[in-house]
């Protein structure tokens, strides 16, 4: 009997095919490495290594009347950072990757409807300062990265944003957040923002970025549109992703979007646009990895419907 090539069947077999989510495909990367501290630059990870990347949750994280607790967000990045780099103290894990002497940019996101939780902001920034790295050094920013002193004179940056769908990437996350480090945002919209590795070579990017903190605490799981948010589809899942290669974050951020869309929405419609951009930002950029089978997910805490 032929088979009918349905709707369904081209959106699975490009997701696949793109993200190698569920295809062990061989892959292509670069490799450089830091003499800062002896970090491993996960921007060009070894074939051979997985890459790490650890979701945190917790039940309190978000109270009932949907206010964000500040000090059990500090923790869970805490400890998401100690087991990440697998140190003993949250001190110790964040002096891993930045130096006293280091000048940070903190990449946050400003979107009116889903902004990063300021709460996450000054979690990252007291460990910043608690490591040794002068306030004066410190910036936190979105729209102005590309004149703000800090970033224009950075040493280290971090990424942190919260996790979206989108109507042409697919998917809002750490790979997407550094677009405005770009002289033109739209330029990098044709084809479904394929290219937005890219902007990780910027010579204001380059190698220097130590940590990107996707937010899931309220993740969105559906949009129409470029500016499209409706309550409706934002759920509290009370957690964090958090790594240093920003194709693996993504990935697993992506697979949760999928999880959620498939649950709430059905499996007909369980990805978003398609994500081009996240194997594009491995096989083309050398950014991370996109298979999951390359992936070390290390799940701490909360449980309930994990989903992925």
């Amino acid at each position: 009997m032929n088979h009918v090539l349905t709707r369904r069947d081209f959106i699975k077999g490009a997701a696949f095919s793109l993200l190698g989510l569920a295809i062990d495909f061989p892959q292509e990367a670069s490799w450089q490495e830091s003499s800062c501290q002896n970090i491993l630059r996960p921007e060009f990870p070894k074939q051979n290594l997985k890459s790490r990347v650890v979701l945190i949750r917790h039940p309190d994280a978000i109270d009932e009347n949907s206010k964000f607790n500040a000090e059990i967000i500090q923790q869970m990045l805490d400890e998401a950072v100690m087991k990440l780099f697998d140190k003993k103290d949250p001190l110790e894990a964040f002096a891993h990757i930045i130096k006293p002497t280091d000048i940070v940019g903190i990449k946050s996101n400003v979107w009116s409807f889903l902004p990063t939780p300021p709460e996450v902001e000054i979690a990252i920034k007291k460990r910043l300062l608690s490591v040794g790295v002068k306030e004066e050094n410190i910036a936190i920013d979105d729209h102005t990265v590309k004149t703000n002193p800090v970033f224009v004179k950075s040493t280290a940056l971090i990424n942190v944003r919260p996790l979206r769908t989108h109507y042409l990437a697919g998917i809002s996350g750490c790979l997407k957040n550094y677009i405005m480090f770009a002289d033109s945002q739209p330029a990098y919209h044709p084809n479904n923002c394929a290219e937005l590795g890219a902007i990780f070579h910027l010579p204001q990017v380059k190698g220097k970025t130590r940590l990107h903190v996707l937010c899931v605490l309220t993740p969105q799981y559906h949009g129409t549109g470029p500016h499209h948010f409706h309550r409706r589809y934002v759920w509290n899942y009370k957690g964090l992703i958090v790594g240093q290669d920003p194709v693996a974050v993504d990935t697993i951020g992506l697979k949760l979007i999928m999880a959620k869309r498939r649950l709430e929405l059905g499996p007909e419609h369980e990805l978003p646009p398609v994500p081009k951009h996240i194997q594009i930002a491995e096989t083309k950029y050398g950014l991370g990895q996109s298979d999951i089978n390359r992936i070390e997910l290390i799940k701490l805490g909360w449980m309930e419907e994990v989903l992925i």
